[in-house]
């Protein structure tokens, strides 16, 4: 639940109140009686380390094995490669171009 406190205390108490809400603490900063603004803890990015290249060896090691000759055989049912044709235009041949 979150501390209702005043804009004087604010101005009189602001290092206690800063170390509050860095210690978790939030409040709800008012004017007058009326809530105007709420003081939160700012989100901490966790804390991460960078990968190293051993790192993403092992996870490279954990992937699935990838059939290769399926891999170009998918690939070639779905790539047209004639740059030049609309879509919706029947493939082009020696013909017609």
């Amino acid at each position: 639940m979150a501390r209702h406190i005043t804009q004087r205390e604010l101005r009189n108490d602001t290092p206690a109140i800063m170390r509050a809400i860095e210690d978790g603490e939030s409040f709800v900063l008012t004017r007058n009686g009326t809530p105007i603004a709420d003081l939160i803890p700012h989100a901490r990015p966790a804390k991460t380390r960078r990968a190293t290249g051993r790192d993403i060896m092992e996870a490279a090691a954990q992937l699935p094995k990838i059939d290769v000759e399926q891999f170009w055989a998918d690939l070639e049912s779905v790539v047209d490669y004639d740059p030049l044709r609309g879509p919706g235009e029947p493939e082009r041949t020696d013909d017609n171009r």
